[in-house]
């Protein structure tokens, strides 16, 4: 099986063969597999729904260090999908992302931080991330 031909699948929506191309590779513990899949799992795409194993995917793959999955599981405990609602281990996913320059992340724990959101309110935390993130001031 072509990792290659699992991650074109999934760019063409070709869901259900990227899930079958992809999973072996997920199952051996590649990072980006393991992210692919959970999308897959957690929205239901090429395979039945199941959030308990979009979850494990999605650790497991944040875990390596991943940032995209990273930035995903800080969703998935944001918003209470997939895992129960915890804004400080959101938060803490959302930092390690944030640390490898993943705008959304940074711009969301500014969010945070802004709104008082699972972090303490700090107007002043959230004017540095979302200069980090490259915007003016707040947002």
């Amino acid at each position: 099986m072509d990792f290659a031909s699992g991650m074109a699948a999934f760019e063409a929506k070709h869901f259900s063969r990227a899930m079958q191309l992809l999973s072996p590779f997920a199952d051996q513990g590649d990072k980006i597999a393991q992210h692919l899949c959970a999308i897959m799992c957690q929205n239901g795409l090429g395979t039945v729904r199941n959030e308990t194993k979009a979850f494990e995917l999605m650790k497991a793959s944040a875990e390596q260090g991943y940032g995209l999955a990273q930035h995903g599981i800080g969703f998935m405990y944001l918003e209470g999908e997939c895992a129960e609602k915890n804004g400080e281990e959101a938060a803490k996913w959302f930092r390690q992302a944030g640390a490898q320059g993943l705008q959304g992340s940074l711009t969301t724990l500014a969010l945070m931080y802004q709104q008082g959101n699972g972090v303490p309110q700090d107007t002043q935390e959230a004017k540095r991330l979302y200069k980090l993130a490259g915007f003016d001031d707040l947002g």
